[in-house]
């Protein structure tokens, strides 16, 4: 399976985990919210890949089962992972951006500060699943 990458857009209850990206030139949307994920790394699939990227951005132990939603974007996976609001306090910022803080869905879509890619990949998710 070809692939660059994975992102998730993580539930926590009704809100999205977003991650505050660097403020780096060498950067794709340096100061944009991001979700967790990244590249893939020597025989990864792609969930393991998701998996592996939220562990180390967020400190959170996603399970397969906590993936809802998935689709193949060009050369990159996008994930939707559902987990509890209480399971904000397991939450351990790796060393990868300015920080992170939730948000509602529709916050993020109308955030000028939002990825676009990712805007349009929840709006994805979302209006399959009537959610927003």
């Amino acid at each position: 399976m070809d692939f660059t990458g994975a992102k998730t857009a993580l539930f926590l209850g009704d809100e999205l985990l977003v991650i505050l990206r660097d403020e780096k030139v060498d950067i794709p949307f340096p100061g944009h919210f991001d979700f967790p994920g990244g590249g893939r790394e020597k025989g990864e699939t792609p969930i393991d890949c998701a998996l592996r990227e939220t562990v180390e951005e967020v400190g959170l132990n996603l399970s397969k089962t906590d993936l809802v939603w998935s689709r193949q974007y060009d050369q990159s996976w996008f994930f939707v992972a559902q987990r509890p609001a209480q399971d904000v306090q397991l939450i351990r910022f790796g060393d990868e951006g300015q920080g992170w803080c939730l948000m509602h869905p529709r916050d993020y879509l109308a955030n000028p500060l939002a990825i676009p890619n990712f805007v349009a990949r929840l709006k994805d998710y979302l209006s399959e699943t009537e959610i927003a």
